[in-house]
């Protein structure tokens, strides 16, 4: 194992939170979503990197808006 935080490519993303690639790319663009590499031509995104932008999207109770929406 080498140490290093696994990545996860835009289609792996799109997967896992079940929104299609477009909306990741417009989140992007939006300065929403979260923060992304580029590793060459392609973007990544750091497993923690995900994991920290959904604690933010999490309500702070029911029904409440995030924190910063």
């Amino acid at each position: 194992m080498s140490g290093l935080e696994p990545l996860m490519s835009i289609e792996e993303l799109s997967e896992y939170l079940h929104v299609p690639v477009r909306t990741l790319y417009d989140w992007r663009l939006a300065g929403k979503g979260p923060c992304a590499i580029h590793v060459g031509r392609q973007l990544r995104y750091f497993v923690s990197d995900v994991h920290e932008w959904l604690a933010c999207q999490r309500e702070g109770r029911p029904g409440a808006s995030p924190e910063g929406s």
